[in-house]
């Protein structure tokens, strides 16, 4: 892994659109971090975001950006069924990349990134920023610790609501060759994320998906999963676009010997047979953290903190010549289990992992 070795790190973004203003937020609030040059293939995309974000260069072909050789780290945040070629080229102009979720639409597609990434030494982490809530990160570090005791049953549901006009002012978003998928790929795929962070390895799902309400986009928008691990637990995921108004996302981690409940990343329930002194300060006040990630209606309405957190791991990860925590093979797993989610969903039949 080619190690950053100067005290400032230089970034640049390709792809303009509504993610990458959060990146550049977190990035701005970095001291160590300069963002130096952006890209769009809308030229006045790129102009725009460049002059609101105080940046001085910017290009309507990436490939421009990418001679810069002062830029050491890449985030892509275009389209998510076009980021295999950038990250490709990315690599091959000796750059570390950081890539939003998912990091590409299928698993070949994936596994390619990663292979360039290795064989030019360079680093491919994802973007699954709630991993860095301290009520999200809490929940892992309190399964590692043994508290739960065997994990029985672990759930997800992401009830949310997204208008036509979030759909139809895009052109990508719903579409399978861009978005890869729907209400799973692309809004309930962090908590995927998390599910499967929690609670291991999938072994097989079964599932259904469907079109309840948006009849003018590809792909779902309701899914429903039953998730068998390779622990013995099981589980249930349901992601959905569809469901006026929208209600907070929640996450259910069930253990032989407590439970926690998650709301909107507060703690709604946190109990355990064995009581420690954290308990009754998480419970008091709902956990660790004070921010709401979002509404279930708007999905830019997020602070950049988490993102601001990821990105400095990353940073940090590189400086000391490490993988970032979320690299390409992590940054895979949740994609491998939404595909197969869609398998099961075409053939009808229980699907088992690996694909």
């Amino acid at each position: 892994m080619k190690r950053l070795e100067k005290d400032r790190v230089y970034f640049g973004i390709i792809g303009c659109g509504a993610i990458a203003n959060i990146h550049a937020k977190a990035i701005k609030s970095i001291e160590t971090a300069e963002l130096v040059a952006v890209a769009d293939v809308n030229l006045d995309s790129a102009r725009n975001f460049a002059q609101r974000y105080q940046v001085e260069r910017y290009y309507g072909d990436y490939r421009e950006l990418l001679k810069d050789e002062s830029i050491d780290i890449v985030n892509i945040c275009t389209p998510s069924g076009l980021r295999e070629e950038i990250a490709i080229d990315c690599a091959r102009a000796g750059k570390h990349i950081i890539a939003e979720k998912p990091i590409e639409v299928t698993l070949e597609r994936i596994d390619r990134m990663i292979e360039e990434c290795k064989k030019n030494n360079v680093a491919l982490a994802g973007i699954f920023n709630n991993r860095y809530n301290r009520n999200y990160k809490i929940v892992y570090e309190t399964i590692q610790k043994g508290r739960f005791g065997k994990l029985i049953l672990g759930d997800v549901y992401v009830k949310w609501y997204r208008d036509k006009e979030y759909y139809t002012r895009s052109g990508w978003r719903g579409t399978w060759k861009f978005d890869g998928g729907g209400a799973l790929m692309n809004q309930s795929i962090h908590f995927i994320d998390l599910l499967q962070w929690y609670m291991g390895p999938v072994e097989s799902v079964k599932a259904y998906t469907t079109q309840a309400v948006h009849k003018y986009i590809e792909t779902e928008d309701i899914g429903v999963a039953i998730v068998k691990f390779k622990n013995g637990a099981l589980g249930v995921i349901e992601g959905s676009t569809a469901l006026y108004p929208g209600l907070h996302d929640r996450i259910e981690i069930h253990g032989e010997n407590g439970c926690v409940l998650i709301e909107n990343s507060r703690i709604v329930r946190w109990e355990f047979k064995d009581k420690e002194p954290i308990d009754e300060e998480i419970r008091r006040s709902k956990g660790l953290e004070t921010f709401e990630l979002g509404s279930s209606k708007d999905p830019m309405e997020i602070p950049y903190e988490l993102h601001k957190r990821e990105i400095e791991d990353i940073i940090s990860s590189l400086k000391e010549g490490k993988t970032p925590p979320i690299d390409g093979n992590e940054a895979r797993k949740a994609v491998e289990i939404i595909i197969a989610i869609y398998e099961a969903n075409r053939t009808g039949q229980e699907v088992k992992l690996p694909l």
